[in-house]
Protein backbone atom coordinates (compact mmCIF):
# COMPACT_ATOMS: atom_id res chain seq x y z
CA UNK A 1 0.00 0.00 0.00
CA UNK A 2 2.69 2.10 1.03
CA UNK A 3 4.51 2.23 -2.47
CA UNK A 4 1.49 2.80 -4.05
CA UNK A 5 1.22 6.24 -2.19
CA UNK A 6 2.60 9.50 -3.15
CA UNK A 7 4.80 11.22 -0.19
CA UNK A 8 2.82 13.94 0.35
CA UNK A 9 0.17 11.61 1.34
CA UNK A 10 2.63 9.20 3.57
CA UNK A 11 3.73 12.40 5.44
CA UNK A 12 -0.11 13.69 6.08
CA UNK A 13 -0.87 10.29 7.64
CA UNK A 14 2.11 9.59 9.76
CA UNK A 15 1.54 13.42 11.10
CA UNK A 16 -1.69 12.70 11.85
CA UNK A 17 -0.28 9.42 13.64
CA UNK A 18 2.28 11.51 15.63
CA UNK A 19 -0.09 14.09 16.39
CA UNK A 20 -2.66 11.70 17.16
CA UNK A 21 0.03 9.97 19.68
CA UNK A 22 0.45 13.62 21.56
CA UNK A 23 -2.71 14.17 21.99
CA UNK A 24 -3.78 11.29 23.95
CA UNK A 25 -0.68 11.15 25.78
CA UNK A 26 -1.24 15.18 27.01
CA UNK A 27 -4.86 15.22 26.99
CA UNK A 28 -6.60 11.82 26.94
CA UNK A 29 -6.32 10.18 30.14
CA UNK A 30 -4.96 12.67 33.08
CA UNK A 31 -7.70 11.95 35.50
CA UNK A 32 -5.75 9.02 35.71
CA UNK A 33 -2.59 10.80 37.21
CA UNK A 34 -5.34 11.55 40.26
CA UNK A 35 -3.07 10.24 42.73
CA UNK A 36 -0.55 13.13 41.52
CA UNK A 37 -3.37 15.64 42.14
CA UNK A 38 -4.74 14.51 45.21
CA UNK A 39 -1.36 15.56 46.80
CA UNK A 40 -1.99 19.20 45.38
CA UNK A 41 -5.35 19.60 46.59
CA UNK A 42 -4.52 18.23 49.73
CA UNK A 43 -1.86 21.09 49.79
CA UNK A 44 -3.96 23.39 49.07
CA UNK A 45 -6.62 22.43 51.57
CA UNK A 46 -9.85 21.41 49.50
CA UNK A 47 -12.38 19.57 51.89
CA UNK A 48 -9.90 19.93 54.94
CA UNK A 49 -13.67 21.26 56.70
CA UNK A 50 -14.05 17.28 56.82
CA UNK A 51 -11.21 16.98 59.06
CA UNK A 52 -11.84 18.73 62.38
CA UNK A 53 -8.46 16.70 63.64
CA UNK A 54 -6.20 18.50 60.80
CA UNK A 55 -7.58 22.01 61.82
CA UNK A 56 -7.07 21.90 65.43
CA UNK A 57 -3.54 21.41 64.25
CA UNK A 58 -4.01 24.26 61.57
CA UNK A 59 -1.03 25.95 63.59
CA UNK A 60 1.51 23.42 63.06
CA UNK A 61 1.88 22.62 59.67
CA UNK A 62 4.36 20.00 59.66
CA UNK A 63 1.67 18.37 61.68
CA UNK A 64 -1.42 19.11 59.56
CA UNK A 65 0.52 17.10 56.82
CA UNK A 66 0.35 13.80 58.60
CA UNK A 67 -2.98 13.71 60.24
CA UNK A 68 -5.32 11.30 58.31
CA UNK A 69 -8.62 12.33 57.64
CA UNK A 70 -10.79 9.31 56.25
CA UNK A 71 -13.59 11.80 55.25
CA UNK A 72 -11.15 13.94 53.04
CA UNK A 73 -10.39 10.23 51.86
CA UNK A 74 -13.69 9.25 51.13
CA UNK A 75 -14.58 12.84 49.31
CA UNK A 76 -12.32 12.37 46.80
CA UNK A 77 -12.47 8.67 46.20
CA UNK A 78 -16.01 10.09 45.40
CA UNK A 79 -14.66 12.47 42.66
CA UNK A 80 -12.52 9.57 40.97
CA UNK A 81 -15.40 7.00 41.40
CA UNK A 82 -17.97 9.60 39.38
CA UNK A 83 -15.07 10.74 36.96
CA UNK A 84 -13.69 7.08 36.13
CA UNK A 85 -17.60 6.42 35.90
CA UNK A 86 -17.72 8.89 32.96
CA UNK A 87 -14.82 8.08 31.53
CA UNK A 88 -16.50 4.93 30.49
CA UNK A 89 -20.49 5.52 30.57
CA UNK A 90 -20.31 8.02 27.94
CA UNK A 91 -18.52 5.95 25.40
CA UNK A 92 -21.90 5.17 24.42
CA UNK A 93 -23.23 8.01 23.40
CA UNK A 94 -20.07 9.72 22.23
CA UNK A 95 -19.57 6.35 20.00
CA UNK A 96 -23.34 7.34 18.51
CA UNK A 97 -22.55 10.30 18.13
CA UNK A 98 -19.38 9.45 15.61
CA UNK A 99 -20.72 6.80 13.89
CA UNK A 100 -23.74 8.80 13.11
CA UNK A 101 -22.49 12.75 13.12
CA UNK A 102 -18.91 12.47 12.29
CA UNK A 103 -15.71 13.28 13.56
CA UNK A 104 -15.65 17.14 13.14
CA UNK A 105 -19.01 17.46 15.51
CA UNK A 106 -17.93 14.90 17.89
CA UNK A 107 -14.34 16.50 18.62
CA UNK A 108 -16.39 19.95 18.17
CA UNK A 109 -18.34 18.93 21.76
CA UNK A 110 -15.45 17.38 23.26
CA UNK A 111 -13.25 20.29 22.68
CA UNK A 112 -15.87 22.54 24.35
CA UNK A 113 -16.50 20.37 27.71
CA UNK A 114 -12.78 19.64 27.97
CA UNK A 115 -11.68 23.58 27.95
CA UNK A 116 -14.67 24.24 30.38
CA UNK A 117 -13.18 21.58 32.63
CA UNK A 118 -9.94 23.00 33.05
CA UNK A 119 -11.41 26.39 33.42
CA UNK A 120 -13.46 25.32 36.47
CA UNK A 121 -10.12 23.80 37.84
CA UNK A 122 -8.28 26.65 37.36
CA UNK A 123 -11.13 28.91 39.01
CA UNK A 124 -11.54 26.73 41.79
CA UNK A 125 -10.77 27.49 45.32
CA UNK A 126 -10.59 25.08 48.72
CA UNK A 127 -13.95 27.25 49.25
CA UNK A 128 -15.22 26.24 45.94
CA UNK A 129 -14.14 22.35 46.40
CA UNK A 130 -17.31 21.12 44.91
CA UNK A 131 -16.21 22.18 41.28
CA UNK A 132 -14.14 19.37 41.16
CA UNK A 133 -16.92 17.32 41.10
CA UNK A 134 -18.22 18.58 37.50
CA UNK A 135 -15.04 19.69 36.35
CA UNK A 136 -13.21 16.25 36.57
CA UNK A 137 -16.06 14.47 35.45
CA UNK A 138 -15.56 16.91 31.95
CA UNK A 139 -12.18 16.44 31.45
CA UNK A 140 -13.46 12.82 31.48
CA UNK A 141 -15.84 12.92 28.90
CA UNK A 142 -13.05 15.18 26.81
CA UNK A 143 -10.79 12.74 26.98
CA UNK A 144 -12.80 9.82 26.07
CA UNK A 145 -13.39 11.88 22.62
CA UNK A 146 -10.17 12.41 22.09
CA UNK A 147 -8.97 8.41 22.54
CA UNK A 148 -12.06 7.31 20.22
CA UNK A 149 -11.86 9.78 17.71
CA UNK A 150 -8.29 8.63 17.13
CA UNK A 151 -9.14 4.90 16.93
CA UNK A 152 -9.73 5.69 13.56
CA UNK A 153 -6.17 6.57 12.35
CA UNK A 154 -5.67 2.83 12.65
CA UNK A 155 -7.59 2.33 9.60
CA UNK A 156 -4.81 4.75 7.35
CA UNK A 157 -2.07 1.78 7.83
CA UNK A 158 -3.87 -1.51 6.92
CA UNK A 159 -2.28 -4.90 8.50
CA UNK A 160 -0.45 -2.49 11.37
CA UNK A 161 -4.10 -1.08 12.36
CA UNK A 162 -4.00 -3.09 15.89
CA UNK A 163 -0.28 -1.63 16.41
CA UNK A 164 -1.48 1.70 16.18
CA UNK A 165 -5.01 1.02 18.14
CA UNK A 166 -2.66 -0.06 21.17
CA UNK A 167 -0.40 2.59 21.10
CA UNK A 168 -3.03 5.14 21.26
CA UNK A 169 -4.73 2.87 24.17
CA UNK A 170 -0.67 2.76 26.05
CA UNK A 171 -0.71 6.93 25.17
CA UNK A 172 -3.98 7.40 27.03
CA UNK A 173 -2.78 5.15 30.09
CA UNK A 174 0.26 7.80 29.53
CA UNK A 175 -1.33 11.06 29.76
CA UNK A 176 -1.75 10.27 33.92
CA UNK A 177 1.95 11.97 33.87
CA UNK A 178 -0.09 15.56 33.20
CA UNK A 179 -0.64 15.54 36.80
CA UNK A 180 2.78 14.39 38.05
CA UNK A 181 4.21 17.32 35.93
CA UNK A 182 0.94 19.70 37.85
CA UNK A 183 2.55 18.30 40.85
CA UNK A 184 6.05 18.85 40.27
CA UNK A 185 5.23 22.32 38.87
CA UNK A 186 3.38 23.31 41.97
CA UNK A 187 5.85 22.03 44.47
CA UNK A 188 8.36 24.34 42.72
CA UNK A 189 6.10 27.73 42.93
CA UNK A 190 4.15 27.47 40.43
CA UNK A 191 -0.08 28.19 41.30
CA UNK A 192 -2.24 25.70 39.77
CA UNK A 193 -4.55 27.91 38.32
CA UNK A 194 -1.79 29.93 36.01
CA UNK A 195 -1.25 25.84 35.31
CA UNK A 196 -4.57 24.66 34.07
CA UNK A 197 -5.23 28.24 32.48
CA UNK A 198 -2.40 27.44 30.28
CA UNK A 199 -3.66 24.17 29.72
CA UNK A 200 -7.26 25.18 28.60
CA UNK A 201 -5.02 27.61 25.92
CA UNK A 202 -4.44 24.62 24.77
CA UNK A 203 -7.31 23.37 22.76
CA UNK A 204 -6.72 25.58 19.73
CA UNK A 205 -4.49 22.88 18.81
CA UNK A 206 -7.12 20.02 18.95
CA UNK A 207 -9.37 22.71 16.62
CA UNK A 208 -6.47 23.11 14.31
CA UNK A 209 -5.81 19.10 14.36
CA UNK A 210 -9.46 18.53 13.78
CA UNK A 211 -9.55 20.61 10.79
CA UNK A 212 -6.71 19.91 8.72
CA UNK A 213 -5.45 16.29 9.73
CA UNK A 214 -8.70 14.53 10.35
CA UNK A 215 -11.97 13.57 8.56
CA UNK A 216 -15.29 15.38 8.77
CA UNK A 217 -17.00 11.66 8.88
CA UNK A 218 -15.08 8.87 9.85
CA UNK A 219 -11.97 6.96 8.19
CA UNK A 220 -13.62 3.78 6.82
CA UNK A 221 -12.10 0.20 7.21
CA UNK A 222 -10.53 -1.34 4.49
CA UNK A 223 -9.69 2.02 3.32
CA UNK A 224 -10.52 2.80 -0.46
CA UNK A 225 -8.05 3.69 -3.05
CA UNK A 226 -6.69 7.60 -2.77
CA UNK A 227 -8.74 8.37 0.14
CA UNK A 228 -8.23 11.81 1.05
CA UNK A 229 -9.48 13.31 4.40
CA UNK A 230 -8.66 16.61 5.82
CA UNK A 231 -8.97 20.07 4.89
CA UNK A 232 -7.93 19.86 0.95
CA UNK A 233 -8.62 21.67 -2.33
CA UNK A 234 -8.78 18.44 -4.14
CA UNK A 235 -11.58 16.59 -6.55
CA UNK A 236 -12.36 13.21 -6.76
CA UNK A 237 -11.14 11.37 -9.93
CA UNK A 238 -14.48 9.48 -10.07
CA UNK A 239 -16.28 12.76 -10.98
CA UNK A 240 -18.13 12.31 -7.19
CA UNK A 241 -18.64 15.39 -5.92
CA UNK A 242 -16.11 16.39 -2.55
CA UNK A 243 -16.75 18.55 0.80
CA UNK A 244 -14.80 21.16 2.14
CA UNK A 245 -12.62 18.37 4.09
CA UNK A 246 -11.84 16.67 0.25
CA UNK A 247 -13.86 13.46 1.08
CA UNK A 248 -15.92 11.99 -1.30
CA UNK A 249 -19.56 13.04 0.08
CA UNK A 250 -21.20 9.34 0.40
CA UNK A 251 -23.98 7.95 2.53
CA UNK A 252 -22.78 5.88 5.32
CA UNK A 253 -25.19 2.99 4.10
CA UNK A 254 -23.28 3.30 0.76
CA UNK A 255 -20.53 2.03 2.05
CA UNK A 256 -21.94 -0.68 4.24
CA UNK A 257 -22.88 -2.03 1.12
CA UNK A 258 -20.13 -2.07 -0.26
CA UNK A 259 -18.29 -3.90 1.74
CA UNK A 260 -21.48 -6.50 2.00
CA UNK A 261 -20.90 -6.77 -1.99
CA UNK A 262 -17.18 -7.26 -2.10
CA UNK A 263 -17.60 -10.20 0.28
CA UNK A 264 -20.21 -11.44 -1.29
CA UNK A 265 -17.91 -11.21 -5.02
CA UNK A 266 -15.16 -12.99 -2.71
CA UNK A 267 -17.52 -15.69 -1.91
CA UNK A 268 -17.32 -15.25 1.56
CA UNK A 269 -20.88 -15.07 2.53
CA UNK A 270 -23.69 -14.16 1.42
CA UNK A 271 -25.89 -10.58 1.74
CA UNK A 272 -26.57 -11.00 5.40
CA UNK A 273 -24.32 -8.12 7.02
CA UNK A 274 -25.10 -8.39 10.85
CA UNK A 275 -26.87 -5.06 12.86
CA UNK A 276 -25.92 -3.19 15.89
CA UNK A 277 -28.63 -5.26 17.90
CA UNK A 278 -27.40 -8.36 16.65
CA UNK A 279 -23.40 -7.25 17.62
CA UNK A 280 -24.77 -6.81 21.14
CA UNK A 281 -26.40 -9.65 21.93
CA UNK A 282 -23.76 -12.21 21.22
CA UNK A 283 -22.06 -14.12 23.90
CA UNK A 284 -18.80 -13.02 22.66
CA UNK A 285 -19.67 -9.36 23.37
CA UNK A 286 -21.25 -10.24 26.79
CA UNK A 287 -18.16 -12.06 27.86
CA UNK A 288 -15.68 -9.14 27.01
CA UNK A 289 -18.07 -7.17 28.84
CA UNK A 290 -17.78 -9.14 31.76
CA UNK A 291 -13.82 -9.36 31.40
CA UNK A 292 -12.91 -5.98 31.11
CA UNK A 293 -15.30 -4.82 33.68
CA UNK A 294 -13.82 -7.01 36.67
CA UNK A 295 -10.35 -6.11 35.53
CA UNK A 296 -11.24 -2.58 35.06
CA UNK A 297 -12.31 -2.18 38.81
CA UNK A 298 -9.76 -3.49 40.49
CA UNK A 299 -7.39 -0.90 38.55
CA UNK A 300 -10.11 1.84 39.54
CA UNK A 301 -10.04 0.93 43.04
CA UNK A 302 -6.06 0.37 43.11
CA UNK A 303 -6.14 4.15 41.98
CA UNK A 304 -8.46 5.63 43.82
CA UNK A 305 -7.01 4.18 47.13
CA UNK A 306 -3.09 4.05 46.52
CA UNK A 307 -2.87 8.07 48.25
CA UNK A 308 -4.60 6.67 51.48
CA UNK A 309 -2.61 3.06 51.28
CA UNK A 310 0.77 4.53 50.94
CA UNK A 311 0.27 6.98 54.01
CA UNK A 312 -0.57 3.66 56.00
CA UNK A 313 1.99 2.11 54.76
CA UNK A 314 4.57 5.21 54.99
CA UNK A 315 3.29 5.66 58.83
CA UNK A 316 2.03 9.33 57.86
CA UNK A 317 5.30 10.69 56.69
CA UNK A 318 4.40 12.71 53.80
CA UNK A 319 8.12 12.72 52.08
CA UNK A 320 7.78 9.31 51.26
CA UNK A 321 4.33 9.66 50.48
CA UNK A 322 5.82 11.71 47.73
CA UNK A 323 8.13 9.69 47.18
CA UNK A 324 5.72 6.79 45.96
CA UNK A 325 3.33 8.91 44.46
CA UNK A 326 6.03 10.21 42.05
CA UNK A 327 7.69 6.92 40.86
CA UNK A 328 3.59 5.43 40.71
CA UNK A 329 3.14 8.26 38.22
CA UNK A 330 6.70 7.96 36.43
CA UNK A 331 5.53 4.65 35.50
CA UNK A 332 2.09 5.22 34.33
CA UNK A 333 4.33 7.25 31.38
CA UNK A 334 5.90 3.75 30.34
CA UNK A 335 2.19 2.54 29.26
CA UNK A 336 2.70 3.89 26.23
CA UNK A 337 6.03 2.00 25.77
CA UNK A 338 4.19 -1.58 27.12
CA UNK A 339 1.15 -1.17 25.21
CA UNK A 340 2.16 -2.21 21.63
CA UNK A 341 3.74 -5.32 22.51
CA UNK A 342 0.21 -6.41 22.57
CA UNK A 343 -0.79 -5.08 19.32
CA UNK A 344 2.51 -6.60 17.74
CA UNK A 345 1.94 -10.16 19.63
CA UNK A 346 -1.73 -10.16 17.55
CA UNK A 347 -0.60 -8.27 14.33
CA UNK A 348 2.38 -11.02 14.36
CA UNK A 349 0.07 -13.84 14.83
CA UNK A 350 -2.02 -12.45 12.15
CA UNK A 351 0.86 -12.64 9.66
CA UNK A 352 2.04 -15.65 11.03
CA UNK A 353 -0.77 -17.56 10.06
CA UNK A 354 -1.64 -16.19 6.98
CA UNK A 355 1.73 -16.80 5.81
CA UNK A 356 1.01 -20.65 6.73
CA UNK A 357 -1.89 -21.04 4.59
CA UNK A 358 -1.12 -22.67 1.34
CA UNK A 359 -2.82 -21.76 -1.15
CA UNK A 360 -3.89 -18.31 0.02
CA UNK A 361 -7.02 -18.10 1.77
CA UNK A 362 -10.21 -16.65 1.18
CA UNK A 363 -10.94 -13.49 3.41
CA UNK A 364 -13.48 -15.90 5.54
CA UNK A 365 -10.77 -17.84 6.56
CA UNK A 366 -8.16 -14.88 7.11
CA UNK A 367 -10.53 -13.38 9.47
CA UNK A 368 -11.12 -16.35 11.42
CA UNK A 369 -7.15 -16.62 12.23
CA UNK A 370 -7.43 -13.31 12.67
CA UNK A 371 -9.59 -13.99 15.65
CA UNK A 372 -7.35 -17.11 16.98
CA UNK A 373 -4.80 -14.59 16.65
CA UNK A 374 -6.31 -12.94 19.73
CA UNK A 375 -6.78 -15.68 22.09
CA UNK A 376 -3.21 -15.89 23.54
CA UNK A 377 -2.97 -12.15 24.24
CA UNK A 378 -5.90 -11.50 26.08
CA UNK A 379 -5.04 -15.12 27.99
CA UNK A 380 -1.43 -12.87 29.01
CA UNK A 381 -4.01 -10.25 30.06
CA UNK A 382 -5.91 -12.28 32.55
CA UNK A 383 -2.77 -13.74 34.06
CA UNK A 384 -1.05 -10.11 34.62
CA UNK A 385 -4.14 -9.02 36.04
CA UNK A 386 -3.99 -11.78 38.59
CA UNK A 387 -0.06 -11.12 39.32
CA UNK A 388 -0.63 -7.73 39.99
CA UNK A 389 -3.65 -7.96 41.98
CA UNK A 390 -1.89 -10.44 44.10
CA UNK A 391 1.38 -7.83 44.30
CA UNK A 392 -0.98 -4.80 45.69
CA UNK A 393 -2.44 -7.30 48.19
CA UNK A 394 1.08 -7.41 50.31
CA UNK A 395 1.63 -4.34 52.77
CA UNK A 396 5.33 -3.85 52.24
CA UNK A 397 6.00 -0.40 50.86
CA UNK A 398 9.09 -1.71 49.14
CA UNK A 399 7.40 -4.34 47.35
CA UNK A 400 4.83 -1.18 45.55
CA UNK A 401 7.62 -0.23 42.82
CA UNK A 402 6.83 -4.00 41.39
CA UNK A 403 3.13 -3.65 41.57
CA UNK A 404 3.01 0.08 40.19
CA UNK A 405 5.23 -2.13 36.98
CA UNK A 406 2.45 -4.96 36.64
CA UNK A 407 -0.41 -2.53 36.84
CA UNK A 408 1.07 -0.33 34.14
CA UNK A 409 1.45 -3.41 31.78
CA UNK A 410 -1.57 -4.97 32.98
CA UNK A 411 -3.91 -1.71 31.80
CA UNK A 412 -2.13 -1.07 28.80
CA UNK A 413 -2.91 -4.88 27.45
CA UNK A 414 -6.43 -4.49 28.78
CA UNK A 415 -7.59 -1.37 26.89
CA UNK A 416 -5.56 -1.99 23.77
CA UNK A 417 -6.50 -5.92 23.62
CA UNK A 418 -9.65 -4.67 24.28
CA UNK A 419 -10.04 -2.02 21.51
CA UNK A 420 -8.36 -4.62 18.97
CA UNK A 421 -11.30 -7.01 20.08
CA UNK A 422 -14.06 -4.65 19.12
CA UNK A 423 -12.36 -3.63 16.16
CA UNK A 424 -11.28 -7.64 14.74
CA UNK A 425 -14.90 -9.12 15.87
CA UNK A 426 -17.67 -7.01 15.09
CA UNK A 427 -18.02 -5.12 11.96
CA UNK A 428 -16.54 -1.75 11.54
CA UNK A 429 -19.50 0.73 10.76
CA UNK A 430 -20.51 -0.38 14.50
CA UNK A 431 -17.16 0.09 15.54
CA UNK A 432 -18.33 3.05 17.47
CA UNK A 433 -21.68 2.25 18.95
CA UNK A 434 -20.03 -1.55 20.33
CA UNK A 435 -16.82 -0.09 22.00
CA UNK A 436 -19.23 2.73 23.43
CA UNK A 437 -21.60 0.08 24.66
CA UNK A 438 -18.87 -1.92 26.37
CA UNK A 439 -17.55 0.71 27.81
CA UNK A 440 -20.41 2.19 29.09
CA UNK A 441 -21.23 -1.41 31.01
CA UNK A 442 -17.91 -1.37 32.92
CA UNK A 443 -18.53 2.33 34.09
CA UNK A 444 -21.91 1.17 35.73
CA UNK A 445 -19.90 -1.52 37.37
CA UNK A 446 -17.14 0.31 37.95
CA UNK A 447 -19.48 2.55 40.75
CA UNK A 448 -18.80 -0.62 43.00
CA UNK A 449 -15.36 1.27 43.45
CA UNK A 450 -17.15 3.39 46.28
CA UNK A 451 -18.51 0.96 48.18
CA UNK A 452 -15.16 -1.63 47.77
CA UNK A 453 -13.31 1.48 49.40
CA UNK A 454 -15.77 1.99 51.83
CA UNK A 455 -15.38 -1.53 52.51
CA UNK A 456 -12.01 -1.93 52.90
CA UNK A 457 -11.48 1.47 55.03
CA UNK A 458 -14.18 -0.29 57.76
CA UNK A 459 -15.09 -3.62 57.99
CA UNK A 460 -11.11 -4.93 56.79
CA UNK A 461 -9.75 -2.48 58.83
CA UNK A 462 -7.31 -1.16 55.39
CA UNK A 463 -6.88 -4.17 54.73
CA UNK A 464 -7.02 -4.77 51.15
CA UNK A 465 -6.35 -8.40 50.69
CA UNK A 466 -9.40 -9.93 50.05
CA UNK A 467 -10.71 -7.21 47.89
CA UNK A 468 -7.67 -7.54 45.35
CA UNK A 469 -7.61 -11.33 44.97
CA UNK A 470 -11.54 -11.93 44.66
CA UNK A 471 -12.15 -9.43 41.51
CA UNK A 472 -8.94 -11.12 39.30
CA UNK A 473 -10.28 -14.70 40.10
CA UNK A 474 -13.78 -13.70 39.02
CA UNK A 475 -12.34 -12.88 35.72
CA UNK A 476 -10.01 -15.90 35.34
CA UNK A 477 -10.09 -17.67 31.94
CA UNK A 478 -13.00 -19.75 32.03
CA UNK A 479 -14.68 -16.94 32.20
CA UNK A 480 -13.15 -14.39 29.74
CA UNK A 481 -12.92 -14.28 26.34
CA UNK A 482 -10.16 -16.09 25.46
CA UNK A 483 -11.63 -19.71 25.73
CA UNK A 484 -14.84 -18.23 24.58
CA UNK A 485 -12.97 -16.66 21.29
CA UNK A 486 -11.17 -19.84 20.72
CA UNK A 487 -14.63 -22.06 20.73
CA UNK A 488 -15.79 -19.65 18.32
CA UNK A 489 -13.12 -19.86 15.85
CA UNK A 490 -13.22 -23.55 15.92
CA UNK A 491 -16.47 -23.87 15.16
CA UNK A 492 -17.02 -20.75 12.78
CA UNK A 493 -15.61 -21.06 9.03
CA UNK A 494 -17.34 -17.41 7.76
CA UNK A 495 -15.70 -14.07 9.04
CA UNK A 496 -16.73 -13.48 12.87
CA UNK A 497 -16.76 -10.31 12.56
CA UNK A 498 -19.94 -10.53 9.74
CA UNK A 499 -21.10 -14.73 10.80
CA UNK A 500 -20.75 -15.05 14.35
CA UNK A 501 -24.37 -14.60 15.05
CA UNK A 502 -25.11 -17.76 12.35
CA UNK A 503 -25.25 -21.25 13.84
CA UNK A 504 -22.05 -22.96 13.79
CA UNK A 505 -20.59 -25.10 11.19
CA UNK A 506 -20.09 -28.64 12.12
CA UNK A 507 -16.33 -29.59 10.49
CA UNK A 508 -17.94 -31.84 7.87
CA UNK A 509 -20.12 -29.21 6.69
CA UNK A 510 -18.74 -27.79 3.39
CA UNK A 511 -18.11 -23.68 3.35
CA UNK A 512 -21.21 -21.88 1.93
CA UNK A 513 -20.95 -21.38 -1.64
CA UNK A 514 -21.37 -17.85 -2.71
CA UNK A 515 -24.60 -17.29 -5.02
CA UNK A 516 -25.45 -17.87 -8.18
CA UNK A 517 -24.45 -14.77 -10.75
CA UNK A 518 -27.83 -14.08 -12.75
CA UNK A 519 -26.83 -12.04 -15.95
CA UNK A 520 -29.95 -10.05 -17.06
CA UNK A 521 -31.71 -11.25 -20.48
CA UNK A 522 -30.03 -9.70 -23.11
CA UNK A 523 -33.56 -8.34 -25.43
CA UNK A 524 -32.87 -7.93 -29.51
CA UNK A 525 -35.01 -5.25 -30.48
CA UNK A 526 -35.13 -4.28 -34.45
Amino acid sequence: MAKALSRGTLVKRYLTFASGLLECVGFSGIIFGWTSLVFVLKRERYFDGLCPARNQSAGDPGRNETVSCAAQDERFALIFTLASFTTNFVSLPNGLLLDHCGTSLTRVVGITVYTLSTLMIALSSAATAYLLFPALCFTAFGGIVFLITNFQVGNLFGEKRSTVITIYNGAFDSSSIVFLIVKVIYEAGLSIRSMFLFISSLSILHILRTIFLLPKRTIPYPLPQAYEYGLTCKYSETGERENISGEVDRDPQDTKQELIKASVQNGDIEEDFPDFRSCVRSSLFFTNCFWLSLMQLRHYLFIGTLNPMLFLLAHGDPNLVSKFTNAFAITQLCGILFAPWNGLLMDRNKKKSRHEMSPPASLATQRVEDVRAMVLPLGVTVGQCVAFSLSASIPRLELQYLTFILQVINRSFIYGGHAAFIATVFPSTHFGKVFGLSMSISALVSLLQYPCFALVKGPLHNDPLYVSTTLPLLSSPPLSPPLSLSLHAHTHTLPLSLSLFLPPLSPTSPPPSPPPLTLPAIVHTP
